[in-house]
């Protein structure tokens, strides 16, 4: 059964990434919620409430659970990068150990603050398969650097049933023109609720990817819940456009809009990690990265916390779905829900 409180994470939070609906976004929930999961254990007080009430209870335990199949490529590192001078607690340290791909390692942050990014960008690319060769920009760890959590995750998955190549074609895109749109006939999960259509396309590895169609204008999600719960299986004519995002992200500004604030600021608790009280949280810098064609999808994403010290059979006939308009697109593990990718397509 999906998670209802990690799709209602997902949903708000895209909210504050995405509030202009006029224009492409990617992120990744999994990513996001595993970096800030890492900073909720380290988190007391009032700085771990606050991120327990945008994540949910069980956010670890769901993204352990959401491992994919042997017959997908899927790559995660959960690092924690420290200054050597930093002491940390043994009970943070075992606790990332029970982290897909946790570890920690050593980065010259102090001494050598450019050479601590070039280390860290080193390790995301290599574990996005080159899709994110520099997930942190000139400048991003300061001189009072002094740790960073970082989440990396790399996605490829076939469809269990490929777009047949040759028909893809043109076809109109509402707004932005003739877009090469993949064609395939099957049977599919589909929902229908008040102002929302989904597809849900079957993928290898226990992954799908879900096209969640507005009747009109990309606006309020509220009503998301309600479709995906909708989703049963039947015949459908499915057009969907080829994709490929590259997007950036920073998430300082819209984790403080929805209520994750105390991390930001000098009164932020994190004595869970480290025994100094004087860590905080300077930045969230993330990036996705998703692509799909006729065999399947591939994607990346990472997502940064740095830390500062203070200083042909018969068939009925087809329901045919034309994503020929701005809409959202769900990747996720279709047993627990946990969203790997969470993309706004208004210009393929």
């Amino acid at each position: 059964m999906p998670d209802r409180a990690h799709l209602s994470f997902a949903l708000s939070l895209h909210d504050a990434v995405a509030p202009d609906r006029t224009r492409n976004a990617v992120w990744s929930p999994y990513s996001v919620a595993s970096a800030l999961g890492m900073v909720a254990h380290a988190a007391r007080g009032e700085t771990r409430r606050e991120l327990v009430a945008l994540l949910g209870d069980d956010n670890a335990e769901l993204l352990r659970g959401s491992d994919v199949g042997d017959d997908a490529e899927f790559a995660v590192a959960n690092t924690l990068w420290a200054w050597d001078a930093l002491p940390l607690h043994d009970e943070f340290l075992a606790e990332l150990a029970r982290w897909p791909g946790g570890q920690v390692r050593s980065a010259p942050f102090t001494d050598d603050p450019e050479g601590a990014r070039k280390l860290i960008n080193a390790d995301v690319a290599d574990t996005t398969r080159g899709l994110i060769p520099e997930l942190l920009p000139a400048g991003a760890v300061k001189s009072d650097t002094v740790a960073s959590l970082v989440n990396a995750l790399y996605l490829k998955c076939a469809w269990a049933e490929e777009f047949p190549v040759h028909d893809t074609a043109p076809c109109p895109f509402r707004g932005v023109g003739d877009v090469a749109t993949m064609r395939l006939e099957t049977s599919l999960r589909h929902g229908r609720t008040a102002g929302w259509e989904a597809v849900a396309v079957p993928a290898r590895g226990g992954v799908e990817a879900v096209v969640l169609l507005p009747d009109d204008e990309l606006g309020d999600l509220a009503g998301v819940p309600e479709v995906l719960a909708a989703l049963e299986r039947q015949r459908v004519e499915l057009f969907l456009p080829t994709l490929a995002l590259t997007v950036p992200t920073t998430l300082g500004p819209p984790l403080r809009q929805v209520g994750v604030r105390t991390l930001f600021t000098r009164d932020a608790d994190l004595t869970g990690l480290s025994p100094d009280p004087r860590l905080f949280v300077d930045e969230v810098l993330h990036e996705a990265v998703l692509r799909l064609d006729e065999q399947g999808f591939e994607g990346a994403a990472a997502t940064a916390v740095t830390m500062r010290l203070t200083s042909i059979v018969e068939h009925p006939p087809a329901r045919t779905v034309r994503v020929d308009r701005p809409h959202l697109l769900l990747v996720r593990h279709a047993r627990t829900g946990a969203i790997y990718f969470l993309a706004q397509v208004v210009a393929p």
